[in-house]
């Protein structure tokens, strides 16, 4: 049952790789056709694929291995310079790509096989492969080295290797498997005949010291050990991944060659002073794989116990000892850190963090939070000075520990840019058009749940902006723009939200054919004069659509309505700026986080109500004797109103001094006036529910330290219905004045 658990584990890790590698290859494929020397890149994608290849035979997955060594083979030759970079090798590799990940994703699942229609997938795509390579796919299509595929396959048995020469310049491979290693399930000759795949197997002699008598053997007992000549190009670290899975249980020494010791000392000299550690030197010159300098430190420290004053031996002389690496090596680096004027300074280590973990963490901060509100009130109450200095450091903390809480969960919204790379390559070329996605702002960031519920929306508009917006290559000549449109993406932070723009250089938006299709369905009456931002904001209502045409990407009218809804799910706004034949800017505003907040809180009646602390400018006192007027002077500009006693219909009486709380949303400010100033605080936000979802102004809800629950005020909608209302009022006065 261990067993069985370790293999889930193990496999479960493999995916979580081959997944990683694959978002890394696709990454790398789309960089293939903007940079002049692609040879990183190229090396980057015969890497991923080579790592999932070797990962895949260690365990059995013979269906992987086959697909993806074709494609190593196709990357190989455009290493060796055989088969040049062009847009037909990438529109090839790209679907490889996503074939390999449905296979990954099949074994995530459970299937150790392909399926029929994969089997299909796999061979047109094998088709293309062989076509890039000039070579019939059915002559070629024999059996692919590696996984566990018999020693047949690979030629001679190794059993029947040896005797033999060991060719100069090979590496020296001295393997102990663990005596245990059958009755876990690990055929020791799995990784030997899957070293084909990173060189030649010269020779294999077995050893046989270990052998007990006949009377004494266990039959489920691996007594052997290997001595292996390998000649083979490979980095020490790729030949050690072939043992990736059995180096817990075994004994792994890997040396090489003598010619490569000069290779390995220039390389030593070549590393910067400041990184002067041995076991770094080592390490960074690739004399030395980590996991073997893990395995020498471990030793390292066994050795320190054994000896009662605790001294600890020299690093070097273990490697050398353990046959890790050769001592000229070990001198070589001994050298360069005598030499050295600075120690190094070790680079952080990332470690991986379950999400929900993380959630459950900010989930226990925000009840903290709530909870230290409480001490705070109660300490108050007391009108203890101690104990209100005390609860004030503990606030600060709590503080700390939610930025910090919070901070974990930020990441880069690049991470979801960067998945539009391929978008835009595939529907360009669906729709003839020749699209650039330039990006910029990927390094801002932004909570995680916030960038796991934006795709969608964002997907609506990138496919529209290339469909509606950018123009065929055709018209774009004759409007004077270059051929290819340009399609850019945006972040940037803007006080206390962040700001994502999709703006495209095509045609923009043709107010008349929008109010004439708004007229036509009888959104709006005919002859009513409204603002471009009206009338932009006519194409979010369900179904609108100006297209005659409907295709594969859009024309149904569906999509921009869901592009609102979903991102005034996020206490979000859409704003639209587009201007005739110049093209169209979409901007979604959010804010920065889902969980945590700072608010300023105000009373009306008995009603508690909080601000986000974000679109508060200042308070002022309300203006006496300007109870009939919905505005005042401010500094020489006019401030609206928003009285929340009447807004929300608060009915208790009023109190006799007023404040006004100033608030500013993407550059408009109004006044919100109320009975009283609570202050600032932190505050947990919570959701209202289905059932409270309908209503307007309010954001969610949060509790108070003293256990009251206050309704968070959505500034966004207060200054846009603020902005209808002025409008509304315009127009009547128009007419009235009979204009």
């Amino acid at each position: 049952m261990a067993y069985e658990d370790e293999m889930q584990a193990a496999r479960a890790s493999f995916v979580v790789e081959c997944r990683e590698l694959l978002e890394d290859m696709e990454e790398s494929l789309l960089a293939l056709e903007s940079v002049e020397d692609s040879t990183e890149m190229v090396n980057a994608v015969f890497r991923a694929a080579h790592t999932i290849k070797g990962s895949a035979g260690l365990f059995g997955l013979d269906h992987v291995v086959r697909f993806t060594h074709v494609v190593e083979e196709v990357l190989d030759h455009v290493r060796e310079g055989s088969l040049p970079v062009s847009t037909a090798l990438v529109g090839v590799l790209l679907p490889c790509g996503d074939h390999i990940a449905s296979l990954i994703e099949g074994v995530a699942r459970g299937r150790t096989e392909e399926t029929d229609d994969e089997l299909a997938t796999g061979q047109a795509l094998l088709v293309s492969l062989h076509g890039l390579l000039h070579r019939d796919p059915v002559a070629s299509a024999g059996p692919v080295t590696g996984g566990t595929t018999s020693g047949a396959d690979l030629g001679p048995r190794i059993w029947e290797i040896a005797p033999c020469e060991v060719p100069e310049g090979s590496w020296h491979l001295s393997l102990r498997f663990g005596p245990d290693c059958l009755r876990n399930g690990i055929d020791p000759l799995t990784p030997i005949r899957f070293l084909s795949t990173v060189g030649d197997v010269a020779c294999v002699l077995p050893v046989s010291d270990a052998i007990p008598a006949a009377a004494a053997m266990d039959p489920e007992t691996h007594y052997l050990g290997y001595e292996i000549a390998l000649v083979s190009s490979a980095t020490k670290e790729e030949i050690e991944e072939v043992f990736e899975f059995v180096r817990d249980e075994s004994m792994i020494r890997v040396l090489p060659p003598g010619s490569r010791i000069e290779e390995y000392i220039a390389l030593i000299e070549s590393v910067p002073d400041e990184n002067a550690r041995i076991g770094e030197l080592l390490v960074q010159s690739g004399a030395v794989t980590a996991a073997e300098l893990t395995a020498g430190l471990r030793r390292q420290e066994e050795l320190s116990k054994e000896v009662p004053s605790g001294e600890r031996r020299l690093l070097g002389e273990i490697l050398v000892e353990e046959r890790i690496v050769q001592q000229p090596i070990v001198d070589a680096a001994i050298d360069k850190q005598r030499r050295a004027t600075e120690r190094t300074r070790r680079e952080g280590e990332s470690i991986r963090v379950d999400a929900a973990r993380l959630d459950r963490l900010i989930n226990v901060v925000g009840e903290l939070v709530i909870a230290g509100a409480g001490a705070g009130v109660r300490a108050a109450d007391s009108a203890n000075i101690v104990l209100i200095e005390s609860v004030g450091e503990v606030m600060r903390l709590v503080e700390e520990v939610r930025d910090s809480a919070l901070q974990l969960r930020m990441v880069p919204i690049g991470t979801i840019f960067g998945r539009f790379q391929r978008v835009v390559r595939d529907v360009s070329e669906e729709l003839g058009k020749q699209i650039n996605l330039v990006v910029s702002g990927g390094e801002t960031e932004v909570d995680k749940a916030l960038v796991e519920k934006i795709g969608d929306p964002l997907m609506h508009l990138v496919r529209n902006a290339m469909d509606h917006g950018i123009e065929p290559a055709q018209v774009r000549s004759e409007r004077g723009k270059p051929g290819p449109g340009v399609l850019k993406l945006n972040a940037f932070h803007d006080s206390g939200s962040i700001v994502i723009e999709v703006s495209d250089d095509g045609g923009g938006l043709d107010r008349e054919r929008i109010m004439a299709k708004a007229v036509e369905r009888g959104l709006v009456e005919a002859g009513i004069p409204l603002t471009d931002q009206e009338v932009h904001a006519l194409i979010f209502e369900p179904g609108f659509s100006t297209v005659d045409q409907v295709s594969n990407l859009s024309g149904r009218g569906v999509g921009m309505d869901v592009v609102k809804r979903n991102v005034g799910e996020l206490r979000g706004s859409v704003e639209v700026e587009s201007a005739l034949g110049v093209g169209t800017t979409m901007r979604i505003r959010l804010p920065l986080t889902l969980a945590i907040i700072d608010t300023f809180g105000v009373k009306v009646g008995g009603s508690s109500f909080v601000v986000p602390l974000d679109h508060v400018v200042e308070c002022v006192e309300h203006p006496v004797g300007r109870d009939s007027h919905d505005y005042m002077d401010l500094r020489g500009e006019v401030l609206p109103f928003v009285r929340l006693r009447r807004l929300f219909r608060v009915c208790e009486e009023r109190s006799r001094r007023e404040s006004v709380v100033v608030v500013e949303h993407a550059g408009t400010r109004i006044g919100l006036v109320v009975d009283a100033l609570l202050g600032e605080f932190q505050t947990v936000i919570k959701p209202l529910g289905r059932l409270f979802a309908h209503v307007e102004g309010i954001g969610g809800s949060t509790i108070l330290g003293n256990g009251e629950v206050a309704l968070i005020i959505d500034v966004p909608t207060l200054i846009r219905h603020q902005e209808e209302r002025e409008k509304e009022r315009h127009v009547v006065a128009l007419a009235g004045a009979g204009v």
